[in-house]
């Protein structure tokens, strides 16, 4: 954090906001943006610092998504000072220990039942998020043309630039048709507010006592759009793989307990609702692979190449079960 003209800025700037004179600044996580994260220590408090270049980044959608969604009874960071000229936000701290890092320190540990008191919370939180009426003039709609666009990230990145490849006119073709698939899929399903990355990365442990699971981060995305996005990036998520069968029983839950909220109609039945979950997943996951080549190439941030595999991995899984994909199924497994 030496030389860098902004930590000074936040080091002259928190002893107005903390009161505090005396305190530690450290690195509390990166993002996949031009966003960083400070804790702030003083005392027996901690403080979470949003930085974020005012020409590069808006703080608006983090402090309106954020009061939104603290309206609702979610565990989410609370705004406490805002100076939006030099870009910088003070939160509360919702702990330091995300999803991924406590279930990957359960796979050592052998600690029986958290994965399913964990997700368990994450569901219910979702559904409790998707319950809440939220009029389309407060956030962006997750239209055909944001979903194709997002789409084709995976043409142009991961393809294009990271794999170099050329696309044949029956290439660029059934690409096309199954990208429109996928956005019909969507933009028929009951239609909600979506967080947009819903992921074992952007939820954390609360260390209070009770907890409040999930502490909700990185929602400043959030808009309207399919109600089965969201549980696509919980349970189908680019970082931590699942069995079939658990993915299939959380699943389950998060259906019967939308349905139970009136989130999903009831005459929506499993097969339905199973069918929009793994197009959603497909469509979620080829913007992903881009995203990831992307953030390589563009950003200089290779760390994201180890997740594509499993990302590409999901499509191949997902796309074998259905016959109108049987094509872009093959296609797909030869890049693998």
């Amino acid at each position: 954090m030496i030389n860098d003209p902004r930590i000074e800025m936040i080091r002259a700037w928190l002893p107005q906001v903390l009161g505090h004179e005396d305190f530690t600044l450290v690195p509390a996580s990166a993002d996949a943006s031009f966003r960083r994260y400070f804790r702030a220590c003083y005392g027996d408090q901690q403080r979470i610092i949003m930085d974020a270049p005012p020409e590069r980044e808006d703080c608006h959608p983090f402090i309106a998504v954020s009061a939104m969604l603290a309206s609702m009874g979610l565990h989410v960071p609370e705004v406490l000072v805002q100076d939006l000229d030099k870009g910088l936000l003070l939160l509360t701290d919702l702990g330091s220990q995300t999803y991924l890092q406590a279930l990957e320190e359960q796979a050592d540990s052998s600690e029986s039942g958290m994965a399913t008191s964990l997700y368990a919370d994450a569901i219910t939180a979702l559904v409790q998020m998707q319950s809440y009426p939220v009029e389309q003039d407060r956030l962006p709609v997750y239209d055909r043309k944001l979903l194709m666009t997002e789409m084709g990230l995976f043409r142009d990145w991961y393809l294009g630039e990271h794999l170099k490849r050329t696309l044949t006119e029956s290439e660029q073709a059934l690409l096309e048709n199954t990208f429109t698939l996928l956005a019909d899929s969507a933009l028929a399903q009951p239609q909600v507010l979506v967080h947009r990355d819903y992921h074992s990365r952007n939820l954390m442990v609360d260390p209070s006592s009770p907890p409040r699971n999930p502490g909700i981060l990185d929602f400043q995305d959030a808009v309207i759009g399919a109600v089965t996005y969201d549980l696509v990036s919980l349970l189908r998520d680019c970082y931590i793989a699942w069995p079939q069968e658990q993915v299939q029983q959380w699943a389950d839950d998060y259906f019967q307990q939308a349905k139970a909220a009136g989130v999903i109609n009831n005459e929506v039945n499993s097969d339905q609702f199973m069918r929009w979950f793994d197009w959603m997943g497909i469509q979620r996951h080829l913007k992903a692979s881009g995203i990831f080549a992307r953030l390589n190439h563009r950003d200089n941030k290779p760390g994201y190449l180890d997740d594509i595999p499993r990302t590409l991995n999901y499509i191949v899984e997902v796309s074998a079960r259905y016959p109108e994909l049987a094509e872009f199924h093959a296609f797909i497994k030869r890049l693998l």
